[in-house]
């Protein structure tokens, strides 16, 4: 079985939101990258694709940040112009990141796949494509472009697509990352089997944030789920109230895309809450 952006059905909960908008800009974008570049091409060349290294394993081992690259957001308008994602990403590493997570949605964010390619063979870290993801083509791609873990997003699919896309993750040995914002949503990760789940702080519907939602969501997730918090997290102190709540990963994005040195910013962050 595959999911496909052609017969893609919008969720009721997100009609009517900006996470439509976003959707509705990627789906041609997805449907024109299956007519350049066919699954099949892809298929015949992914045993060339790049050892997978895992995030979830890496952070099993020791909590950590997950540093993010994008240029820009829907929310908070062009972070970095000029943006040179060799030079951070190498920041990153020496700075001590668990992994870095490359945001590749083009309209929106200003993110393309080629970043991941560049990425794969200048840094050691796991490296996560974030996107919005509805096709399992998108995956596929993700794979030979070097990724080592892909973002789905509860929110933009049913049950059903969500176990089948955790799956096709899964079998191209990556690890599938899966976002959740409320209850319902982190019902529907663990039901598809989701062992790495994010929560996001942002409301993808308003772009609202709060700490709350993670800690809120923390005492459902299972001891063996690897928990990742999203969005939000600005300080040493965040990341601190948040490992009490039960959290290994913590994704941060745009405070070290404003700060003049993203590594050194992230290395403060590491400094204010020591061994973590």
């Amino acid at each position: 079985m595959s999911i496909d952006a052609e017969n893609y059905r919008l969720p009721e909960a997100i009609r009517d939101t900006f996470l439509q908008k976003i959707v509705e800009a990627r789906l041609p974008e997805v449907i024109s990258a299956k007519q350049k570049l066919p699954a099949e091409s892809i298929r015949m060349a992914i045993h060339r694709a790049p050892t997978v290294r895992s995030l979830k394993k890496r952070l099993q081992k020791r909590p950590g940040i997950i540093a993010e690259i994008k240029k820009a957001s829907p929310s908070a308008g062009l972070l970095r112009p000029g943006l040179d994602a060799s030079k951070i990403a190498a920041e990153y590493q020496g700075a001590g990141a668990a992994g870095i997570s490359v945001v590749t949605e083009p309209a929106f964010f200003q993110g393309n796949l080629e970043t991941v390619a560049q990425l794969r063979w200048e840094s050691d870290l796991p490296l996560l494509r974030k996107d919005f993801i509805m096709d399992s083509y998108q995956i596929l791609e993700s794979r030979y472009a070097g990724a080592d873990a892909v973002l789905l997003i509860a929110a933009l699919l049913d049950p059903p697509a969500l176990r089948e896309l955790h799956r096709c993750a899964e079998d191209l040995g990556m690890d599938p990352l899966v976002e959740v914002h409320t209850e319902a949503e982190l019902d529907c990760a663990l039901a598809a089997g989701s062992t790495l789940i994010g929560v996001n702080n942002r409301d993808l519907k308003t772009l609202a944030v709060s700490l709350d939602v993670s800690e809120r969501l923390a005492a459902r997730i299972p001891a063996e789920v690897v928990a990742i918090a999203e969005s939000g997290i600005r300080t040493a102190a965040d990341i601190r109230r948040l490992k009490k709540s039960g959290y290994r990963g913590f994704l941060v994005g745009e405070p070290l895309m404003r700060a003049a040195s993203p590594g050194a910013a992230m290395k403060e962050m590491l400094a204010g809450i020591g061994t973590i």
